[in-house]
């Protein structure tokens, strides 16, 4: 099973304009709203890779139970821990094409002691051995820096696979109690290693220092360049097909989805990247955070290129 943990969960709204202009009134061309957040994002991948996940995270409020019935009548399983605060609302503006954007996120409701120890709790009981659980995105008010490392802890004692897709603390103390994997983007990974993240060469440097920090494997994402995976004895660089970009806002997510479904199947790391270059490829050509149809995903993959740039 492949579970999808989301501590700070949002409706997604994206406004497409003809111009981005300040201290004028702008006029939306058209609106539309994706049930959003990190993990969330990486159910609804898996969904159209015609593989199962079941997603878990803090919801609450008007907004909370939309995002419950939203992803439910997606056909995603979900398990979810209720707060007294109301869920988020992120907001993106897009100027057509997908020339350039504004997104804005809000911080999210503060969650108390007794609702993370609930999820805590929660998620010891699920957790099986060969469970896949991807914890992924920021964390709301009230959470504490060294929650996704109390959740490896825990898995690791269940023998699950972990996979950590964060930021800052988070994901630096994360990394320290030594997940499966763990994906950082180019500048997320130079801030916790405090080494350049520039070209392929220093990307090896980076994600060979993240492993000494306990990752078995890393993956270092660089946007339109591409990304690495590496598993301490080979790293491996790719790079999807050019593009037309519309919104490249979830393609990280979706990028995790096709990782974690090829890993999962196979454990080929370069095919895994191939895979996970081809759905945040795919996902940053749809508007929205709408992910891509499997047809769309193939046809990105078979022009996905994959290079051997390092071994131990």
């Amino acid at each position: 099973m492949i579970y999808t943990l989301t501590l700070n969960p949002a409706i997604d709204k994206e406004y497409e304009v003809s111009h981005l202009v300040f201290n004028e009134v702008i006029r939306a061309n058209e609106m539309r709203v994706d049930h959003g957040g990190k993990g969330f994002n990486v159910s609804r991948m898996l969904k159209s890779l015609d593989t199962p996940s079941t997603a878990i995270g803090f919801v609450g409020g008007f907004t909370g139970k939309i995002l419950q019935t939203g992803l439910e009548k997606a056909g995603i399983h979900t398990e979810f821990i209720s707060i007294n605060g109301e869920s988020r609302t992120n907001i993106s503006i897009i100027e057509g094409h997908g020339k350039k954007h504004i997104k804005l996120n809000e911080p999210g409701p503060r969650v108390n002691m007794d609702e993370i120890n609930t999820l805590l709790t929660k998620i010891t009981t699920l957790a099986k051995p060969g469970d896949y659980w991807i914890l992924a995105g920021s964390l709301p008010p009230g959470v504490p820096d060294d929650i996704y490392a109390k959740i490896i802890n825990i898995l690791k004692k269940k023998h699950a696979f972990s996979v950590l897709d964060s930021s800052g603390e988070a994901l630096r103390l994360g990394c320290l109690e030594g997940p499966f994997l763990a994906k950082p983007n180019a500048f997320e990974a130079s801030v916790i290693t405090h080494l350049p993240a520039e070209s392929i060469i220093d990307l090896v440097k980076v994600g060979q220092r993240i492993h000494l920090m306990g990752v078995e494997v890393v993956v270092i994402s660089a946007g339109e360049k591409g990304a690495l995976i590496s598993n301490k004895s080979e790293q491996w660089f790719g790079q999807a097909p050019i593009i037309e970009e519309h919104n490249p806002i979830g393609a990280g997510d979706a990028m995790v989805a096709g990782l974690i479904w090829q890993i999962s199947q196979t454990g080929e790391l370069k095919t895994a990247l191939r895979w996970g270059l081809a759905c945040g490829a795919a996902s940053a050509s749809q508007p929205g955070t709408s992910m891509a149809t499997r047809e769309i995903i193939n046809s990105l993959f078979d022009r996905t290129s994959i290079e051997l740039v390092g071994k131990a």
